[in-house]
Protein backbone atom coordinates (compact mmCIF):
# COMPACT_ATOMS: atom_id res chain seq x y z
CA UNK A 1 0.00 0.00 0.00
CA UNK A 2 1.43 3.31 -0.88
CA UNK A 3 1.78 6.04 2.11
CA UNK A 4 2.08 9.85 2.24
CA UNK A 5 5.35 9.57 0.79
CA UNK A 6 4.57 7.94 -2.29
CA UNK A 7 1.29 10.17 -2.86
CA UNK A 8 3.79 13.05 -2.92
CA UNK A 9 6.50 11.55 -5.05
CA UNK A 10 2.96 10.60 -7.14
CA UNK A 11 2.02 14.18 -6.75
CA UNK A 12 5.45 15.55 -8.01
CA UNK A 13 5.96 13.29 -10.94
CA UNK A 14 2.37 14.15 -12.69
CA UNK A 15 3.59 17.59 -12.91
CA UNK A 16 6.93 16.53 -14.20
CA UNK A 17 7.64 13.51 -15.36
CA UNK A 18 11.22 14.27 -16.28
CA UNK A 19 12.56 15.40 -12.87
CA UNK A 20 15.74 13.69 -11.96
CA UNK A 21 15.94 11.70 -8.69
CA UNK A 22 18.07 14.50 -7.02
CA UNK A 23 15.05 17.30 -7.63
CA UNK A 24 12.56 14.67 -6.92
CA UNK A 25 14.27 13.64 -3.89
CA UNK A 26 14.63 17.32 -2.51
CA UNK A 27 10.91 18.09 -3.57
CA UNK A 28 9.61 15.50 -1.12
CA UNK A 29 12.28 15.59 1.80
CA UNK A 30 14.25 12.53 1.49
CA UNK A 31 17.39 11.47 0.61
CA UNK A 32 18.02 10.17 -2.78
CA UNK A 33 19.03 6.83 -1.66
CA UNK A 34 15.64 6.11 -0.29
CA UNK A 35 13.53 8.53 -2.93
CA UNK A 36 14.97 6.29 -5.70
CA UNK A 37 14.25 3.09 -3.85
CA UNK A 38 10.65 4.29 -3.38
CA UNK A 39 10.63 5.20 -6.93
CA UNK A 40 11.57 1.55 -8.20
CA UNK A 41 9.17 0.37 -5.81
CA UNK A 42 6.69 2.01 -7.44
CA UNK A 43 7.70 1.35 -11.14
CA UNK A 44 8.39 -2.45 -10.37
CA UNK A 45 4.14 -2.73 -8.44
CA UNK A 46 2.73 -1.36 -11.50
CA UNK A 47 1.66 2.03 -9.74
CA UNK A 48 3.85 3.92 -12.19
CA UNK A 49 2.90 2.64 -15.42
CA UNK A 50 5.52 4.61 -17.59
CA UNK A 51 6.70 8.36 -18.40
CA UNK A 52 5.55 9.91 -22.09
CA UNK A 53 5.06 13.48 -23.56
CA UNK A 54 2.48 15.38 -23.33
CA UNK A 55 1.94 16.03 -27.20
CA UNK A 56 -0.22 19.00 -28.19
CA UNK A 57 -2.23 17.57 -30.97
CA UNK A 58 -3.27 20.75 -33.18
CA UNK A 59 0.84 21.12 -33.31
CA UNK A 60 1.19 17.60 -34.53
CA UNK A 61 -1.65 17.90 -37.52
CA UNK A 62 -4.33 15.94 -35.43
CA UNK A 63 -6.63 18.72 -33.84
CA UNK A 64 -9.44 17.27 -34.56
CA UNK A 65 -11.06 15.46 -32.10
CA UNK A 66 -14.36 13.01 -31.59
CA UNK A 67 -16.10 11.14 -29.41
CA UNK A 68 -17.58 8.24 -30.30
CA UNK A 69 -20.10 6.26 -28.79
CA UNK A 70 -20.27 2.33 -29.55
CA UNK A 71 -22.89 -0.41 -29.32
CA UNK A 72 -21.92 -3.78 -29.88
CA UNK A 73 -24.47 -6.53 -31.27
CA UNK A 74 -23.14 -9.11 -28.92
CA UNK A 75 -21.03 -9.67 -25.89
CA UNK A 76 -19.85 -13.01 -26.09
CA UNK A 77 -15.82 -12.93 -24.82
CA UNK A 78 -14.83 -13.93 -28.56
CA UNK A 79 -16.69 -10.68 -29.74
CA UNK A 80 -15.62 -8.48 -26.60
CA UNK A 81 -11.96 -9.75 -27.04
CA UNK A 82 -11.91 -9.16 -30.95
CA UNK A 83 -13.12 -5.83 -30.99
CA UNK A 84 -10.86 -4.93 -28.26
CA UNK A 85 -7.97 -5.83 -29.68
CA UNK A 86 -9.12 -3.59 -32.96
CA UNK A 87 -9.56 -0.48 -30.75
CA UNK A 88 -6.16 -0.99 -29.12
CA UNK A 89 -4.50 -1.71 -33.05
CA UNK A 90 -6.10 1.57 -34.36
CA UNK A 91 -3.28 4.58 -33.29
CA UNK A 92 -6.11 7.42 -34.37
CA UNK A 93 -8.31 5.87 -31.33
CA UNK A 94 -6.27 7.75 -28.25
CA UNK A 95 -8.49 6.12 -25.55
CA UNK A 96 -10.97 3.72 -24.96
CA UNK A 97 -13.23 2.75 -22.26
CA UNK A 98 -15.78 0.01 -21.87
CA UNK A 99 -18.85 1.26 -20.54
CA UNK A 100 -21.64 -0.24 -18.32
CA UNK A 101 -25.18 0.13 -19.98
CA UNK A 102 -25.65 1.39 -23.51
CA UNK A 103 -23.46 2.28 -25.29
CA UNK A 104 -21.05 -0.69 -24.52
CA UNK A 105 -17.66 1.83 -25.60
CA UNK A 106 -16.81 5.55 -25.57
CA UNK A 107 -13.63 5.97 -28.07
CA UNK A 108 -11.39 8.85 -27.87
CA UNK A 109 -10.66 9.36 -32.09
CA UNK A 110 -7.82 12.49 -33.72
CA UNK A 111 -8.05 13.03 -37.05
CA UNK A 112 -6.00 16.05 -39.44
CA UNK A 113 -9.76 17.54 -39.98
CA UNK A 114 -13.02 16.51 -40.36
CA UNK A 115 -12.39 14.77 -44.08
CA UNK A 116 -9.55 12.65 -42.02
CA UNK A 117 -11.74 11.64 -39.37
CA UNK A 118 -14.92 10.22 -42.05
CA UNK A 119 -11.74 8.37 -43.51
CA UNK A 120 -11.55 6.68 -40.24
CA UNK A 121 -14.84 6.63 -39.63
CA UNK A 122 -15.54 4.66 -42.44
CA UNK A 123 -12.53 2.35 -43.12
CA UNK A 124 -11.91 1.73 -39.47
CA UNK A 125 -14.90 2.38 -37.19
CA UNK A 126 -17.65 1.06 -38.53
CA UNK A 127 -15.46 -2.01 -39.82
CA UNK A 128 -14.93 -2.81 -35.76
CA UNK A 129 -15.79 -6.37 -35.10
CA UNK A 130 -19.64 -6.81 -34.36
CA UNK A 131 -20.25 -3.03 -34.34
CA UNK A 132 -24.17 -2.47 -34.27
CA UNK A 133 -24.30 1.19 -34.01
CA UNK A 134 -21.67 4.49 -34.18
CA UNK A 135 -22.76 7.69 -32.66
CA UNK A 136 -20.09 10.48 -32.85
CA UNK A 137 -19.87 13.85 -31.44
CA UNK A 138 -16.87 16.05 -32.25
CA UNK A 139 -14.57 17.70 -29.54
CA UNK A 140 -15.19 21.41 -29.36
CA UNK A 141 -11.95 22.24 -27.11
CA UNK A 142 -10.13 19.85 -24.52
CA UNK A 143 -10.67 21.65 -21.40
CA UNK A 144 -8.28 19.68 -19.15
CA UNK A 145 -7.39 16.19 -21.49
CA UNK A 146 -5.38 13.01 -19.86
CA UNK A 147 -6.22 14.56 -16.39
CA UNK A 148 -3.88 13.80 -12.75
CA UNK A 149 -4.91 11.75 -10.58
CA UNK A 150 -5.93 13.58 -7.52
CA UNK A 151 -3.60 11.93 -4.64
Amino acid sequence: MIDAIDRKILRTLQKDGRMTATALASEVGLTVAPCHRRLKDLESDGVIRGYRAEVDLERVGLGFGALVFVTLRETSQTTIRAFEDAVVAETQIVEAYRLFGDPDYLLKCVAPDLAGFQRLYDAHLAALPAVAKLSSTIVMRDLKGAGVVPL
